[in-house]
């Protein structure tokens, strides 16, 4: 892969760009700071807005590395982030990336996860030369498996009790979706 790091990406609506310290303010209020939001997700929920600073602080020292990629998911309408999208796995042998991704409970099924979603998809295809992208979800979550199918991405199967989220462990169902699929799409 040719690897770029965390660089902007334009949608209709959104606007993915680096964290800025100034985003733990809107990233508590938003998502960080909400049990229902974080439910099943495997970090847990910052318990105050210096939670939220601490890991921005973390993701802004790794925007050195051509690797890392971690993007706010900012509504351009508000001018704010709502959420959060990132690689948490690459394999390079395979060319590879694992997204994950959170956004705040005000802007569930308004199809902005989906609009970020595809514009990383996009992303690591043309510019990175990724091969596959996956991401897996707790199965009692299913909307964010409705959201990986809307972007083309296939159901490959659960791994039971594989994963361990704020719920306990869990299983984890995987979709991904290949370069050539997504050529042919």
């Amino acid at each position: 892969m040719h690897h770029v790091g965390t660089t902007t990406l334009m949608t209709p609506r959104l606007v993915l760009r680096r964290f800025v310290p100034e985003d733990a303010e809107p990233m508590f209020r938003n998502w960080a700071g909400d049990p229902r939001v974080t439910e099943y997700l495997t970090w847990p929920t910052h318990p105050d807005i210096d939670a939220s600073r601490s890991v921005i602080e973390h993701w802004v020292k790794g925007y050195g590395e051509a690797t890392s990629y971690q993007w706010a998911i900012e509504l351009k309408e508000i001018g704010e982030p709502i959420g959060s999208i990132s690689v948490v796995l690459q394999r390079e042998e395979t060319a590879m990336v694992h997204i994950g991704y959170c956004i705040g409970r005000p802007f569930w099924h308004m199809g902005y996860t989906r609009e970020a979603l595809a514009a990383l998809i996009r992303f690591f295809f043309t510019t990175v030369g990724a091969n596959r992208i996956e991401a897996r979800f707790d199965p009692r979550n299913a909307n964010s498996g409705r959201v990986m199918a809307a972007c083309g991405m296939r159901y490959e199967g659960t791994l039971r009790q594989s994963d361990r989220n704020n719920q306990g462990i869990c299983d984890a169902s995987y979709h991904a979706i290949l370069r050539e699929e997504w050529e042919a799409g």
